[in-house]
């Protein structure tokens, strides 16, 4: 996953790597912050859940969703 706090632009992430490099400004990457059981708990919830929506669907109304996901897939503009 990218670092939020780097530069995009070419020039300035050269500029930033040159630092780090000649010591001027640290790598130091910030530490893990989240609870462990907070994230295990909504990986649960987020693995069910759109097989328990998709169960509780009828299938004209699954098929209704599908067939507005595709128009709005194939749009042109």
């Amino acid at each position: 996953m990218a670092n939020k706090d780097r530069p995009r632009d070419v020039n300035q992430l050269a500029k930033l790597i040159a630092d780090i490099a000649t010591g001027e400004e640290s790598n130091d990457q910030p530490e893990n912050t989240k609870n462990p059981a907070a994230v295990a708990l909504g990986r649960l919830g987020g693995l069910k859940g759109g097989k328990a929506r998709a169960s509780s669907l009828t299938p004209e109304q699954r098929k209704e969703i599908a067939q507005r996901a595709a128009a709005k897939r194939w749009k042109r503009d």
